[in-house]
């Protein structure tokens, strides 16, 4: 089949038309923002989607990805304020806010936050003496993200975080440092245990007064007591020796009896205690003794409240035994008086 001239010009026309639709039609990827450009000036900003310009009057002029990008600084030496040399590298958060102002007020927008970013650590950093800058990331990250900031406002750039990744000190000044951290160390370790000693010393001098006060009170005390029963027992005497008195006033001869013959016993008693080896000599009327033990007794019941008993008589004890042989004329024997030699007929 032959075409005619209509039918090559009606395909070439169809061909146009195709070609034009796909030279207006344009989609943006998620993530970027197109600026369009009408005889090389900006119109607007295509959004992510499907988009439609004006064929060979329209033109994309820059892809802009609007997504937070990173950048890095690269090494760079800092002088701090003290005269220290240091090596710091960092890095860089930022996003395109304003495509239409990052893509004609700027030229090579990386390569711009970049240089800005690494002058302002020289000077942010240089301000502050090596211990600060070693010690304090956290503030020269906050100022250098306020000043960079500030910077790329109005090129449509927010930066949203400046990190300082790495610092490095000289090699001998990193050594002076451990040695200076070493004997820092030293002299706080001396520090506690002298602190420790004192705190020793003071306690062990507490416990000392402590138990120096508390052994003086338990003296006393011991003391006090010890008086309060000689007191007691010296009443306790005076009694016994009140009562004694006044039976003797009252003629009880008994009574006086009964207070010699206590002491006597005692006194035997104290003797057979004694633990060395001994010859004891008893007098004759010692045997006597034994025999007054149930006057004593007597004596004892009427002094206590017991009484005689009713139509009984005090029983006498009985008197020594005399050798055999011819009867001698004495006067009545006392079995308390001390021992007389005895007369032969």
């Amino acid at each position: 089949m032959e075409l005619g001239g209509f039918d090559i010009v009606v395909i070439g026309v169809v061909l146009l038309v195709i070609l034009i639709l796909f030279a207006g039609i344009k989609t943006v990827p998620q993530g970027y923002l197109y600026t369009v450009e009408r005889f090389g000036r900006y119109t607007r900003t295509l959004e992510p989607g499907l988009n439609i310009l004006t064929p060979f009057i329209e033109r994309i002029g820059v892809r802009m990805n609007v997504m937070e990008q990173v950048l890095d600084i690269p090494t760079q030496e800092v002088i701090t304020k003290d005269n220290a040399s240091v090596s710091a590298d960092a890095v860089a958060f930022y996003q395109v806010l304003n495509p239409a102002q990052a893509a004609y007020q700027i030229s090579n927008l990386q390569n711009a936050i970049q240089n800005l970013t690494m002058t302002n650590i020289r000077s942010v950093m240089g301000s502050m003496d090596l211990d600060e800058l070693l010690s304090n990331r956290e503030v020269i990250n906050e100022r250098l993200l306020r000043v960079v900031d500030e910077a790329v406002g109005p090129w449509g750039i927010k930066v949203t975080r400046v990190e300082i990744k790495d610092i490095q000190p000289p090699a001998d000044l990193v050594e002076s440092m451990g040695r200076q951290m070493k004997a820092e160390r030293e002299k706080r370790a001396q520090i506690l245990e002298a602190e420790g000693a004192r705190s020793a010393q003071i306690l062990r001098a507490e416990g000392a007064k402590q138990a120096a006060v508390l052994k003086a009170e338990g003296e006393r005390e011991a003391a006090f007591r010890e008086a309060e029963a000689r007191e007691r027992l010296a009443e306790a005497e005076a009694k016994a020796t009140q009562s004694v008195s006044q039976a003797i006033a009252a003629g009880d001869v008994q009574a006086i009896n009964y207070f010699v013959a206590q002491k006597y016993t005692e006194a035997l008693a104290e003797i057979g205690k004694a633990p060395n080896s001994k010859i004891v000599l008893m007098p004759m009327e010692a045997s006597s003794l034994i025999g007054s033990l149930g006057g004593i007794g007597a004596i004892a019941r009427e002094v206590f409240g017991d009484g005689p008993t009713p139509g009984a008589t005090p029983r006498v004890p009985p008197p020594p035994r005399t050798p055999t042989g011819p009867k001698l004329t004495t006067s009545p024997i006392n079995p308390f008086a001390p021992p007389s030699p005895s007369s032969e007929t």
